[in-house]
């Protein structure tokens, strides 16, 4: 498995991912050390929405991902449904330091899921992050996987900071999404729809086949 970013490159599957949970369990810094290799940390709140593409190689498929990073205080969450909308992938996120950010994905997030995500088959992980701060832990390893067998969802630790498991925790997201018949579909859609609009502009350029008419 390989990852490129940039503009300019061709791909097989397009894919929107997003990003949810509860304000500073590190969804921002998760999302800026998986696309900037850097490591993610002290990054101000997410306002309202941000997303950032990252293109990348899994199973020798191409795949463009778009990634939405939204904001977890609930007066920035007025767009809430067109979050939603069309996402392929869900990555639930708490902190392992905070039992809060943890209950609440239960008690929140994962209603708005059931409520607002209109593709059924969407993938899901649950990521417990902010391992590094192993002294600190208030959530166990136990809880998060009985939470993610619960929920049907993957599920994986990692920390923004060092960046362990950050990638791991993309392209298993990614893996599983190619495993599903229609979410693979409606990733291929939009370059199958490009081709079909390009056909038709060249049949209106040429109507019947000739090159010229008076």
């Amino acid at each position: 498995m390989g990852s490129s970013s940039g503009p300019g490159h061709s791909y097989d599957y397009s894919f929107k991912i997003l990003l949810i949970g509860d304000s500073a369990v590190g969804k921002s810094s998760l999302l800026v050390s998986f696309i900037s290799n850097h490591l993610g940390e002290d990054l101000a709140p997410t306002i309202g929405v941000d997303f950032k593409i990252k293109h990348l190689t899994v199973d020798d498929k191409k795949l463009k991902l778009t990634i939405w990073d939204t904001a977890g205080q609930e007066r920035f969450r007025t767009l809430t449904s067109s979050y939603y909308r069309g996402c392929q992938g869900i990555i639930l996120v708490y902190d392992v330091t905070k039992r809060e950010t943890f209950t609440n994905l239960a008690d929140v997030w994962v209603k708005e899921v059931e409520l607002y995500a209109t593709n059924h088959n969407c993938v899901k992980v649950l990521v417990g992050n902010k391992v590094d701060k192993e002294a600190d832990r208030m959530v166990t390893r136990e809880e998060g996987n009985a939470f993610a067998n619960e929920y049907g969802c993957l599920f994986l630790e990692c920390s923004a900071k060092t960046r362990a498991n950050v990638e791991r925790c993309f392209e298993e997201l990614a893996l599983k999404i190619l495993e599903v018949p229609k979410l693979v579909e409606e990733g291929s859609v939009p370059v199958k729809r490009n081709i079909l609009k390009l056909q038709q502009e060249q049949q209106h350029a040429h109507p019947g086949g000739g090159c010229c008419s008076s």
